[in-house]
């Protein structure tokens, strides 16, 4: 058809390996994982989680070791075999994209950590995601943050135009947007979710790869980000990442089972 716009189909192993000239995560992005545990530790509910998208499994190995069961969906085969090998038979992969993921229970927990800036249709997925959770369940949603120290920074180097751009290395591995917490809340809310709580992990004046690279110079130190961590609790807006917790409290739940446990 002339002058259509129909997008061609991703490809969700390419966009999740690494590129000549940019990687797709640091060794800072590991690191982030266990500060996001603990800042959403205090909201967890017993029972399992329900983990969007796993990339390499380090997020997920973590999941292994707080939750009863875990279950997985992940779009990219080759992230699925090399998660897989990290967390070996502990958490059940699904390889389909959100939007096509067919739950047989409701979750206590869902995780979505730096990934629904990947999603064509956030608030599309959102609301789906809703009717997956159980009866006071929460979602745990963290994204990029537009508004980090490093971002703002980059902004007056002139390396990046505004705060909220989505470069051509982000583009490249998948990302449709930048979020800050003010647009983050707002699709949280259009897909009829209740925010239960916000902030910010790490506050962040390095790019990740200056973090990477300083820390393997020793010119910080674990004790140099745990401090970030607790300066983030400060100031969530100049963070390295944003989260919302929340849940779908007035959401009837009827579109899968309430089973517990392993299927």
């Amino acid at each position: 058809m002339v002058g259509s716009t129909v997008a061609p189909p991703r490809n969700y192993d390419l966009e999740a390996g690494n590129h000549p000239q940019h990687l797709y995560a640091y060794g800072f992005d590991d690191l982030m994982h266990s500060y996001m545990m603990r800042a959403w530790e205090d909201d967890f509910r017993d029972g399992g989680v329900l983990e969007m998208g796993c990339f390499h499994g380090h997020f997920t190995q973590l999941l292994c070791n707080r939750f009863e069961y875990v279950d997985v969906v992940e779009a990219s085969q080759q992230c699925i075999a090399v998660a897989s090998q990290t967390v070996g038979s502990r958490a059940t992969f699904f390889n389909t994209r959100f939007e096509d993921f067919k739950p047989v229970r409701r979750y206590d927990n869902i995780v979505m950590s730096h990934t629904l800036e990947h999603i064509d249709e956030p608030v599309a997925v959102l609301r789906q995601i809703g009717t997956w959770l159980a009866v006071g369940g929460r979602l745990f949603l963290a994204t990029p943050n537009a508004r980090a120290a490093s971002r703002q920074i980059a902004v007056h180097m002139g390396l990046i135009e505004q705060t909220a751009s989505v470069t051509a290395a982000e583009h490249a591995h998948g990302h449709r947007v930048t979020y800050a917490l003010d647009t983050l809340r707002a699709d949280v809310l259009r897909a009829d979710l209740r925010i239960v709580r916000h902030g910010g992990v790490c506050f962040k004046a390095l790019a990740n790869f200056q973090i990477d690279a300083a820390l393997k110079a020793g010119i910080i130190s674990r004790q140099y980000l745990d401090a970030c961590f607790e300066l983030g609790r400060t100031y969530p807006d100049l963070c390295s990442s944003i989260y919302i917790v929340c849940d779908c409290a007035a959401t009837a739940h009827t579109a899968v089972p309430q089973a517990r446990g392993p299927a």
